[in-house]
Order: structure tokens, then C-alpha cells, then sequence
């Protein structure tokens, strides 16, 4: 695993965004990303929010991130208009302020729709309280960096952000140059005026005046606190986002069907299917509704009818209705969750949208070498303390099973106790002795991170591996042994190669000899973590056993080809949807040091509680061993 950055994501909170960008805008494919910048984008079904929160406190960053939701699947979708927006990216090209003009549009369009979002939704007030309060303190503290500086135009935006976020009339600087300053207080009347702006086209003719006034004498800025909120904004033809989602093209061509009106017998009388579930008071009632772009114009839409089929019941349902149901309300719980379930149902992206480009590759390991099988020895005479101590305490827990009686029975040998016949209604005073202890019914999977990050630990790890195989030998427990990869040599635009090396499968992992091919793992490549989540826990699902147990060795944070940002929530996802299977997913860090908190946090988002840190690699063996024994005697 190759770390390209620092950031660590949350994600319940990512989760919580997803859901906000599936409801707020009405579209169950659009996907919500952390970007530079926070904008929307229909063409590309997203939605983003600035990396800007990414650094700031947590009582700050979860309104910051969900402000920027607000203002994209709200705001911008509903408010602003498309045309006075393009005209704006068109005259603005004259200038050579065109990073300060994009910016300057963004502060002031999204100041607008802050107030059109909260008089829709006051609920939204809180988090827009406590964005204002976070970017006034981050924008005096950048005022005077760029006044440190010398960053002209930098220092004047700031001062607007905070003159029209400003309490008071006449607000004060930390710091400031008289220039900018008296620049400033030119531009007043300008500024104030968009608290009155009603419109885009009026945020629009202030932003370009203040523009053209600039032009000249200033260079552009520096730094981007904002972007242009609404991306391929050129390629719109409707005057808002919402149009152009709703929109519908033309028909192809013109044809009308000749119909001869003394021959058309048109019946006038309306029939509709109808139960109280369906009602929708407020628009025409459909039975079915198709979209079409080649056809021919015909006069049936008017009044015509035609014959029922069989297969129109299951359209109706498959279609159903956009009225609100008098019952339970489920509207709001489009989660990803959910969208990434059904899409695996109908074979689309069956590993994840993050793995559509993901190819499986089976490499078998190959018959043990003589130096293989010696290694291997040696490290059996390693683990061997760990082993007998493991295997000793479920041997006892397995005959005190057995030899137990069984008390309070309904049927059964009599008991000597029987007080409850006097004081029990329902007396249960019999017992059964010698009663078989349950075999195990379990299988397990182990799955190693073979990514270059491996380089070092490995040989350690073995030794855990090693410990894991041969105690679920002696037990005669199903289990597998897989290394996975992706190969970064071989990736190009629409393919990915996911390597699966394996050791051990759950037909072969009892011969006597194979042992020794786990000193065949190594140190490799990338690590797509939740498409080898998802592989196996397909090849696990479909085992007969009733535990199942999935076991990953890890030592960070997936890294692959277009994966190192939204790895960790698709490793998330991999987990959540494996457990919902039934299967127990624990996620095994592998430290070569002492564990910093970050790599904790990152284990915490993708496994939660079942996670076990291991600080050093040469401990795996004394930490791995209680594992094992909780998860085995959970099985008896």
C-alpha cells in the first residue's frame, strides 16, 4: 500500500453526505466526492465538497461538508440560472482576473442561496451559523498572510468575505494596506447590493462590474477558496440544472399518422387504475409512461383506448408512483447502501462502482520447494508454544462441553432438586448427561495484503499465517489462504488486474504437505481492498458452514490505480455489505512500529470495533492467537 496523501476519511460522515446528495437532489445515481472545491455537476452525475473542511476542527467540518451539499443540491440545482451564468464565463474572458472573477461569482451566488435554502429548509440555519463562524476566522487569519505578503488581490477578497459577513455596519480588520482598504470602500454600494439580488442575472451584473473595475490593476489571485459552483456549466441549454435533468428531447422526426375523422371512433369515458396507495391528487394519473425519442405523432394520447396485456400489471408495479403513501415513509432512505446492492442484483458493477474496471486473476501456488517446506518447519517450531496453549484450551472447553449436564429440562433423567415442583408452575427438574458437544461449524478465509507496503513484514506475517493454518488443521476446520494485488505495471484506462494468490482453499487445506506454500507470499504491488473483500466474501457466502469468518491482514489504507481517494468508504462498503451477508469480517493491522493514531482512525472507518492493532509484526503470533480461540469457541 503506497500512501499518496495524509487525509483520512470518515465514513459514517461520507455516508451521511452520499445520502444527503441521493435525497436533496432527487437523483439515485448522482455521487457525492470530496473535491478543490465544492460544485455540481449533472453531466457527470456528482456532486462535490471543498477539501477545505478536511483541515478544520470537528465541530466544524460535518456543517462545513453538509453546507456545501446544501448550497450545491439546493441552492444551485433549484436557483440559479444557467444562461445569466454562461453570459457571465463569456464576458469575464476580457478580463485577466478570470480566477477572481470565478470566486468572487461563487461568494456571492452561493451568499443568495444561503438565504433561498434557508427560507425552504430552516432546519439548515445551525449548519450555515457555524460555517459562517469557521470561514470569518479562517479568512481574518488569511488576510493577514497575504497582507504579510504583499498579495493585493488576495488581501481585497478576504476583505469583502468579511465586510458582507460582517455583524456590525462598519466592521474592522485585524490587519489591512490602506489601498486595499480604500478599494474597498469604493465597492461598498456594490457589495451591500446583494442583499437585495433576487436573482443569478443580479449577482451576475454585480459580480462583473466589480471585475471590469479591478481589471487593470490588479493581478490575478493567488490562492482558490472557491469554484465555480456548477461544472460543464456550457454544455447546459436549460435555464436551470433541475430543467435540464427533467428535460426531454425532441422526437427525431416529425412523422403524424392520416387518420380520417369520420372514421375514428374516439370513446370519451376515463378509466384508471387506482387504490389509495397510488393516489397522486396533484397530476395526471398514468398507468404506464415511456419515453419517446422516434415515433410518430398520433392522435391516440387524445382519448383513444387500447386492449390490457398481460404483462401491464408488472410494468405497473415495476413503474409504480411518485405520490406519497399514506403509510410508512421510506423516501428519504436512498442510501448507498441500497444503490450499490441493486446494482450488484442486476450485474452492474457487481464489485462496486469504485471497481467497475477490476479484473480477477487466479494465480495457483505452486508445490513447495525443499527450502520452502524447511522454512516452513522452522516456523512451525516457532508458533508450536502458541499452538499447544490454543489447542489445549479449546480441547478443554470442547470435553466440558460434552460431559456438562444439561439442567432444567422438560424431559430427561429426574433430578434430585425438586422444589420447583412446589413452587414452579411449569417445574423443569430434569437433566440429560454425556450430551455430544456441537463439532465446529465454521469455515474460515484468511486474506493477505501482498502490496509493496509489505516489504519487510512479510516474513513476520508468515509466521501468523503459519499459527492460523495449523491450528484449524488439527481441528480439521475448512479454511483458505489468499494474497491479493493489483498489478500497477499492468493497469491502463479500462482495466485493472487483481491478483488472487492462492495458498490454501478450503479443499486442500488439511494435506500434510502444503503448509509450506505460504512461504510463497510476497510483497507485490497495489492493494484494491474493497474488490478483494467483495470477491471473497462471494466464494465465503456460498460455503454450507453456519460461521463464517473472514480475517484481513492489512497494514494501512487501500491504494490503487483511481482509488487512493474513495478507497477507505469502498472498503467500508465491502465490509458493511459482507456482514449484512452473515459473515464476520475482522480487519488485522500490521504496525512496524508504535500505532499512531491516524492508522487507528483508518482501521476504526473500514472495521469498526472488530479490528485487531498489532503494533509490532513480531507480536503477531501472541496477538493472533487469542483471536482465533475467541472466534473458535464461539463455534462449539
Amino acid at each position: 500500500m503506497y500512501r499518496f496523501h495524509d487525509r483520512k476519511v470518515d465514513t459514517n460522515l461520507f455516508m451521511q453526505l452520499q445520502d444527503l446528495t441521493t435525497v436533496l437532489s432527487g437523483k439515485p445515481n448522482f455521487a457525492f466526492e470530496y473535491s478543490f472545491g465544492s460544485f455540481i455537476d449533472i453531466i457527470d452525475d456528482k456532486v462535490t465538497a471543498s477539501r477545505m473542511w478536511d483541515t478544520a476542527k470537528e465541530e466544524y467540518k460535518e456543517a462545513g461538508f453538509k453546507s456545501d451539499v446544501y448550497l450545491r443540491t439546493i441552492g444551485s440545482l433549484k436557483y440559479s440560472h444557467i444562461p445569466s451564468m454562461k453570459s457571465y464565463l463569456e464576458n469575464v474572458r476580457e478580463a485577466s482576473l478570470t480566477k477572481f472573477a470565478s470566486q468572487l461569482f461563487a461568494l456571492l451566488e452561493d451568499i443568495r442561496l444561503e438565504e433561498e435554502i434557508k427560507k425552504e429548509r430552516p432546519g439548515t440555519k445551525k449548519v450555515f451559523t457555524i460555517r459562517k463562524c469557521y470561514l470569518k476566522h479562517k479568512f481574518e487569519n488569511e488576510l493577514n498572510s497575504h497582507v504579510t505578503r504583499g498579495l493585493a488581490l488576495d488581501e481585497l477578497l478576504c476583505l469583502i468575505y468579511l465586510l458582507l459577513q460582517s455583524d456590525s455596519p462598519e466592521p474592522s480588520f485585524p490587519r489591512y494596506t490602506e489601498a486595499q482598504l480604500e478599494q474597498l470602500e469604493k465597492m461598498k454600494p456594490l457589495l451591500y447590493s446583494v442583499f437585495e439580488a433576487r436573482t443569478t442575472d443580479d449577482i451576475t451584473r454585480i459580480s462583473e462590474q466589480i471585475v471590469f473595475r479591478l481589471d487593470g490593476y490588479y493581478q490575478d489571485t493567488i490562492y482558490e477558496y472557491f469554484i465555480f459552483p456548477i461544472g460543464h456549466v456550457q454544455d447546459m441549454e436549460k435555464n436551470t440544472l433541475f430543467d435540464e435533468l427533467t428535460r426531454t428531447d425532441e422526437l427525431k422526426n416529425d412523422d403524424k399518422e392520416e387518420v380520417d375523422e369520420d372514421k375514428n371512433e374516439v370513446m370519451e369515458e376515463q378509466f384508471s387504475s387506482w387504490h389509495r396507495e397510488n393516489q397522486n391528487s396533484d397530476r395526471k394519473q398514468t398507468f404506464l409512461q415511456f419515453e419517446l425519442e422516434v415515433g410518430t405523432k398520433t392522435n391516440i394520447m387524445g382519448g383513444g383506448a387500447r386492449e390490457t396485456e398481460d404483462a401491464d400489471q408488472a410494468m405497473g408495479t415495476i413503474q409504480g408512483a411518485s405520490g406519497q403513501s399514506k403509510n410508512k415513509d421510506y423516501s428519504e432512505l436512498e442510501s448507498l447502501d441500497k444503490q450499490e446492492a441493486t446494482k450488484g442484483k442486476n450485474g452492474e458493477f457487481e464489485f462496486g462502482e469504485e471497481n467497475k474496471d477490476a479484473v480477477k486473476h487466479i494465480k495457483e501456488a505452486n508445490p513447495p520447494t525443499t527450502e520452502e517446506i524447511q522454512t516452513y518447519k522452522e516456523y512451525v517450531l516457532d508458533i508450536d508454544p502458541y499452538k499447544r496453549k490454543l489447542a489445549n484450551t479449546i480441547k478443554k472447553t470442547i470435553e466440558h462441553k460434552k460431559n456438562a449436564p444439561r439442567r432444567d429440562l422438560i424431559i430427561g433423567r429426574l433430578s434430585k432438586k425438586l422444589l420447583p415442583v412446589v413452587l414452579d408452575e411449569s417445574p423443569r427438574v430434569f437433566y440429560k448427561k454425556n450430551q455430544e458437544s456441537k463439532e465446529f461449524d465454521a469455515a474460515f478465509t484468511l486474506l493477505v495484503d501482498c502490496s509493496a507496503s509489505m516489504q519487510g513484514k512479510m516474513e513476520e506475517t508468515k509466521r501468523g499465517i503459519v499459527l492460523f493454518h495449523e491450528v484449524l488443521k488439527q481441528f480439521k476446520i475448512p479454511h483458505s489462504i489468499v494474497g491479493f494485488w493489483e498489478d500497477a505495471m499492468e493497469v491502463t484506462e479500462n482495466y485493472q488486474p487483481n491478483y488472487f494468490h492462492v495458498i490454501h482453499s478450503y479443499n486442500d487445506s488439511f494435506y500434510q504437505n502444503n503448509g509450506a506454500k505460504i512461504m510463497q507470499l510476497e510483497p507485490e504491488e497495489d492493494n484494491r481492498d474493497g474488490y478483494s473483500i467483495r470477491v471473497i466474501t462471494k466464494e465465503l457466502e456460498a460455503r454450507r458452514e453456519k460461521n463464517k469468518f473472514l480475517l484481513v491482514f492489512s497494514d494501512g489504507e487501500p491504494a490503487a490505480s483511481g482509488y487512493d481517494q474513495n478507497g477507505i468508504v469502498d472498503t467500508h462498503l465491502a465490509v458493511s455489505e459482507a456482514r449484512k451477508k452473515g459473515l464476520e469480517v475482522i480487519g488485522m493491522f500490521l504496525s512496524d512500529g508504535e500505532i499512531d493514531e491516524s492508522e487507528d482512525l483508518t482501521m476504526k472507518n473500514i472495521y469498526g470495533k472488530e479490528r485487531l492493532m498489532v503494533p509490532s509484526v513480531s507480536e503477531l503470533p501472541e496477538h493472533f492467537a487469542p483471536l482465533i480461540k475467541k472466534l473458535l469457541l464461539k463455534t462449539i
